[in-house]
């Protein structure tokens, strides 16, 4: 199995648009990173190698990684445009997705227990983290399902939206062989069309709806976990989180 982890955005809804700011990843808790965080828990599970999606302050990353002696496990993919969305930082690590191997797909900048990552990683097959208990919003990314099947997945959903579960989605997935090939052809034509502003879950989306049958879920609710995009997230991290995450 191998991984891709996207690290290129500025983090401006945190930061406000402070230049001199770090990447997200190397955001510290109890004086360990986002970064050694993930590399440690990523090191001991049957992954084979992390791809880095990079771009701002991309120097800094690989420094980390040289620090934390993992320059063996991490390969880095550069974002130049990396003040788009994130959808062009998945298609730049599309080589990785060539269906030769299983594929975990993570944001970076996610604060969790490696009991989550495990049960992601030992699904058979694709699969999708969700968490029924959020807090209804805008914000979230929501993964709706009827029937145990997934119907509706994004930010903001159809009104006469038919479902009977809703949770928020994590930011992480497992996309098996077949999935990883089809994920890029799903992200082709958006980029293709020069929507490079978007985010990527609308071509996940198209994916998941194109074969929904295919797309498990792991229901994590009750799991701790946070991603951070706002100056009250990192509080919650610190506060919420962090002791439950160890």
């Amino acid at each position: 199995m191998r991984a891709i982890m996207l690290a290129a955005g500025i983090g401006k809804r945190l930061f406000g648009g402070d230049e001199a700011a770090l990447p997200k990843v190397l955001l510290e808790f109890e004086g360990m990173s986002l970064l050694e965080r993930h590399l440690s828990i990523l090191r001991k599970m049957d992954i084979q190698d992390l791809t880095m999606v990079v771009g701002y302050r991309q120097e800094l990353l690989r420094q980390a990684v040289a620090r934390l002696g993992a320059s063996d496990f991490v390969r880095f993919i550069e974002n130049p445009d990396f003040l788009k969305g994130p959808i062009l930082s998945l298609w730049l690590a599309r080589e990785v997705m060539d269906g030769s191997d299983e594929v975990l797909f993570m944001d970076a900048d996610v604060l969790y227990p490696a009991s989550m990552m495990r049960r992601l990683a030992a699904r058979t097959g694709t699969a999708f983290l969700m968490d029924c208990d959020y807090t209804p919003g805008d914000e979230p990314v929501k993964l709706c399902l009827k029937n145990g099947g997934i119907v509706e997945f994004g930010k903001v959903l159809p009104p006469d939206l038919d479902c009977d579960a809703i949770g928020e989605w994590p930011g992480f997935a497992k996309f098996g062989q077949t999935e990883s090939v089809k994920m890029v052809e799903a992200l082709r034509p958006y980029i293709e069309r020069g929507d490079l502003h978007l985010a990527y879950e609308p071509a996940m989306r198209d994916l998941m709806l194109a074969d929904p049958a295919v797309f498990g879920i792991e229901d994590i609710s009750g799991t701790p976990w946070i991603e951070i995009d706002f100056p009250e997230d990192l509080e919650r991290a610190r506060a919420k989180v962090l002791p439950f995450v160890g």
